[in-house]
């Protein structure tokens, strides 16, 4: 289903399989459907994600056949913190080595510490425990996510773009694209992320698939 295929025609060749390209909010995917797990985590198996993905979007619109052309995975990450270093490293070393996958993975920034609403003084201590109030930010995922679609249409990269991410922060890219000529379909958690849903091309329920795009720890040797 993914073999690339060109047709002979007047003047010269036209494709015929859709060039798809698959953008994916790993923070906000890999959240959601933790909550649709039941709030346990759900093990992704990213090694076939990307092609899963772009196969589902395509059945949904009705394109028979596809050459898939990556996936991008945006993600952000805490590296003042050990779980932060080791999902960094993780990015880095094993996903962005898997076939077809590219990862963009961001340094977190620290956030501004609460005020009080009534004096507006900073709050650094918890009331409560008394522990310093350090978090932190994800900052700049979905505008490299927006400027990659963008980008990669520009450079007539894709035909399709499959977005996983209920985030509405990329509406604007979305519509843009949508003025352009672009197809884009939403992988989602509906009713979550509608109103991103509403300017996509069409959507579909990554729920629906989950039993596709699970980590199947048994076949591993």
């Amino acid at each position: 289903m993914s073999v690339v295929q060109e047709s002979a025609s007047t003047g010269g060749e036209q494709r015929s399989k859709q060039r798809v390209r698959v953008f994916v909010d790993y923070w906000n995917l890999q959240l959601t459907i933790n909550e649709r797990n039941g709030g346990q985590w759900f093990d992704l198996d990213w090694k076939t994600l990307g092609t899963m993905l772009a196969e589902e979007a395509c059945g949904t619109i009705g394109i028979p056949s596809l050459s898939f052309d990556g996936v991008i995975v945006y993600s952000s990450y805490d590296h003042k913190t050990p779980n932060g270093l080791k999902h960094h490293r993780w990015m880095t070393t094993w996903l962005n080595r898997q076939p077809g996958v590219t990862v963009i993975c961001l340094q977190r920034k620290p956030k501004n510490p609460p005020k009080c609403p009534s004096c507006y003084e900073v709050i650094h201590d918890c009331p409560h425990c008394g522990q310093p109030i350090n978090a932190t930010v994800e900052k700049g995922v979905d505008t490299y996510i927006a400027t990659d679609m963008i980008r990669l249409a520009w450079e007539d990269a894709y035909d399709l773009a499959v977005l996983a991410t209920s985030d509405g922060d990329l509406i604007p890219a979305v519509q843009f694209l949508n003025q352009k000529g672009m197809k884009v379909v939403q992988a989602g958690f509906p009713p979550g992320g509608a109103a991103l849903a509403t300017q996509c091309w069409a959507s579909f329920d990554i729920w629906s698939i989950k039993d596709q795009i699970r980590r199947n720890r048994n076949m591993e040797g």
